[in-house]
């Protein structure tokens, strides 16, 4: 089978064309055909620090890609919700010893994958299952409920446009920062209040939209030095929830606020095999919240082949994507 593999790791590596064994499935697995895969952060950042700096990432030649919609082609033993030609998706590869989707076919543990909704493209569905079960987990562990103000910083990104429309399908009042019109103008299109965080500040926003008391649930898609900005926009006993924490910060806000802090790295049941039929059961419930018509994805613009992924990680990294990049394998 072709794919594209990474024989070293680096801000240099370069992605090369490989014709590779096709992998034979195995028990609680099935083979997937790959239609479409697409670029997380995360997987631009395991092409970049490499093993040494992210013990996770696979043994080299590597064979990236988390994200990935596709047809069954195989089933393994012990497989009972799934036949050869059902359409599937999931996040299920790209890491440790998993294969990762920049391929034509796939093992894929069926704990980590769920039916595709029918009324999703295959690129569709493949720019969901990492951010979507992102933005779903975090939610639910900031326990959003209807009538609540919820604020979503960077919901024109990719876990951030999941995110507010998840809230929106909870009930909740939402709220979503932007700067360019593109990015304020998807916010509205999509149902929330946008706010141009270039031209207010925190407490600017905060009285204009909770009276100064602060939102219910801050969801931070946007991370790092940006968590100040949701500590001072929560209100007390609030909760805030984020994708991006990897950095030295002084809590002492979320201390005398009472905040609560979730940290999301959905990564986990995957590197651990430790519940990964809870990123199932999501990617059915997000099936069920899809075909319903309460959440659709958000794809930028340009389109790659699979002979093209390494402009496709290039167009994540510039900053200039507006929703998920997604790669056309077949």
């Amino acid at each position: 089978m072709k794919a594209m593999t990474l024989n070293e790791y680096g801000e240099n590596a370069v992605f090369q064309t490989a014709e590779l064994p096709q992998p034979e499935v195995k028990p609680g697995h099935v083979l997937v055909k790959i239609a479409a895969t697409s670029i997380n952060t995360v997987d631009t950042m395991i092409r970049v620090m490499g093993q040494e700096n992210l013990p996770f990432a696979p043994a080299l030649p590597a064979v990236l890609g988390m994200d990935f919609a596709g047809t069954v082609e195989a089933v393994g033993d012990n497989v009972t919700d799934y036949a050869v030609g059902d359409e599937v998706y999931g996040c299920a590869g790209g890491l440790g010893d998993l294969q990762g989707a920049l391929a034509e076919y796939m093992v894929a543990d069926t704990r980590l994958i769920a039916h595709k909704a029918k009324n999703l493209s295959m690129r569709e569905a493949a720019a969901l299952p990492l951010v979507a079960i992102t933005a779903y987990e975090g939610l639910q562990r900031a326990g959003v409920t209807a009538g609540q103000r919820v604020l979503v910083h960077g919901g024109a990104g990719g876990v951030g446009h999941v995110a507010l429309q998840l809230a929106r399908y909870f009930g909740a009042n939402v709220y979503s920062t932007g700067s360019k019109d593109q990015q304020l103008a998807l916010i509205e299109k999509m149902g929330a209040t946008a706010i141009n965080y270039r031209n207010e500040s925190v407490e600017d926003y905060v009285a204009a939209h909770t009276g100064g008391t602060g939102f219910d649930v801050v969801y931070d898609s946007v991370g790092g030095e940006n968590l100040t900005n949701s500590f001072a926009a929560t209100k007390l006993n609030g909760h805030v929830a984020t994708t991006v924490s990897l950095l030295e910060l002084d809590l002492s806000p979320v201390h005398f606020s009472g905040l609560s802090l979730h940290v999301v790295f959905m990564l986990i049941p995957m590197i651990h095999d430790q519940g990964r039929e809870e990123h199932g059961k999501i990617l059915r419930e997000l099936s069920t919240i899809i075909e319903a018509g309460h959440l659709t994805p958000l794809l930028d613009d340009n389109r790659y082949s699979l002979a093209e992924v390494g402009d496709a990680y290039a167009r994540l990294s510039s900053g200039e994507a507006i929703g998920k990049v997604v790669v056309d394998v077949q």
